[in-house]
């Protein structure tokens, strides 16, 4: 078989024995690659690394390409929907269930539980596995996932990074992962995603990894003023200015763009930012990042007795 399978091993904190108070696991997929055959689940620490997570004996999966439950053998159940390119897929454990070796596995799709599956716990414990099965299959994985219930809902709490945007239009976060999710129809139809806060002396540059190009490659990076049109590409309109990853051109507040470097494709890193003189200072009084947001930047003054000698 051509899979590739993860499991924590190395790491005997990770595994889920009945000393945990909880634990959950969550998986965001980068790419689907050629068939989306990625599964994420549970296996015993001994588990064969070329089968895929629920093949075997002992172990549970919830398998991406068909949205089926496969426990303990190669032949799966319906269990939940399909998943693609930005979904997330969790799996864990409800702790109360540990019951003379058995315990309730659970699983999730983007938050939300998708149901559960008593499993017989190995001596050795279980630990979290991925497989994936197809070339150019590509996952993020977060081990430090937290599970809460209530009585109308369960959630995933994951620090999804969304706080970190002030605004984010037809443009999904895993992580810290971007997605466009618009229609791609028009020029209107742009994604855009700006940070909360400002650029500043103390945080003056950012970097994004190109994952996957899509179509066109219609990636812009650059700097643009707080109240930017939503669905204008940074660069295009007055207050900004971008670096645009399909023609390597540069945009200053026009639809105009003048060559500025290369071409950017699949696995390139764009970066932006800004050379502060050091003689600049933050125009704003204490240091939070509220302060930072609304700042203007200056040229440092100099003191009074100066001023008066240069007039």
């Amino acid at each position: 078989h051509n899979c590739v399978l993860m499991e924590t091993t190395a790491s005997p904190n990770i595994f889920l024995t009945e000393l945990e108070s909880i634990f959950s696991l969550q998986v965001c997929i980068v790419d689907t690659g050629v068939r989306g055959t990625i599964a994420v689940g549970l296996v015993p620490q001994y588990y064969k690394l070329d089968y895929q997570p629920g093949w075997l004996p002992h172990s549970v999966a919830y398998h991406a390409d068909d949205g089926k439950l496969f426990n303990g053998n190669g032949l799966g159940q319906q269990f939940g929907p399909k998943c693609f390119t930005g979904d997330r897929i969790g799996c864990g454990i409800y702790i109360e269930s540990f019951d003379r070796g058995m315990a309730t596995v659970f699983f999730t799709r983007n938050g939300k539980e998708i149901g559960s599956v008593v499993l017989a716990v190995s001596p050795d414990g279980l630990f979290p596995a991925v497989g994936m099965h197809s070339l150019g299959e590509e996952v993020r994985i977060d081990l430090q996932a937290e599970w809460g219930r209530d009585e109308d809902d369960s959630v995933m709490m994951v620090d999804s990074h969304e706080d970190e945007w002030g605004r984010l239009h037809d443009v999904k976060v895993c992580g810290t992962l971007l997605e466009y999710v618009g229609k791609g129809k028009s020029i209107m139809d742009v994604g855009l995603a700006q940070a909360r806060h400002a650029l500043s002396t103390r945080s003056h540059y950012f970097e994004v990894e190109i994952i996957d190009p899509g179509e066109k490659c219609y990636i812009a990076l650059g700097l643009a003023r707080k109240d930017y049109p939503k669905n204008r590409h940074p660069g295009w309109s007055r207050g900004s200015v971008a670096y645009h990853a399909d023609d390597g051109k540069i945009f200053q507040g026009s639809g105009v763009g003048d060559p500025f470097g290369p071409r950017c494709y699949k696995g390139d890193i764009m970066g932006c930012g800004i050379m502060f003189p050091r003689d600049y200072t933050l125009d704003s009084e204490g240091d939070s990042d509220e302060c930072i947001e609304g700042a203007e930047i200056k040229p440092k003054q100099p003191p009074p007795q100066q001023q008066q000698q240069q007039q």
